[in-house]
């Protein structure tokens, strides 16, 4: 699996430990040093079965500073991956890929019920 992070983040930091409490093998990956391409992103949503926008780190100040908001509806589907993958700090984390899945966000119940 691909776990993708921002170490800095206590729910990464959270959700690393989960991993590693029940022995899950992951491949580390820091957000912001090695951001996430558009075609990775559009992969990864597709996988998901989520909406394109709950990709976004909706909480970080880059998205509040940038007006994204009110921003985000009138944007493309195309201008939105080229903008998450423009930084990785807009990115919503953290990001579990693994075989036939992506999770995006730590949710426990979620992870455990994957894993």
């Amino acid at each position: 699996m691909l776990f993708v992070e921002y170490p800095k983040c206590s729910t990464c930091q959270r959700a690393k430990k989960f991993l590693d409490a029940h022995g899950a093998a992951y491949t580390d990956r820091h957000i912001k040093e090695d951001r996430p391409s558009a075609e990775e992103l559009r992969i990864w949503q597709q996988a998901s079965g989520l909406p394109l926008k709950k990709f976004f780190n909706t909480s970080g100040l880059l998205y509040k500073s940038m007006g994204l908001k009110d921003r985000l509806p009138g944007m493309s589907e195309e201008e939105q991956l080229e903008l998450l993958a423009s930084d990785g700090m807009l990115v919503k984390r953290p990001i579990l890929v693994g075989d036939g899945f992506v999770l995006v966000g730590f949710r426990e119940g979620e992870w455990e019920a994957r894993l």
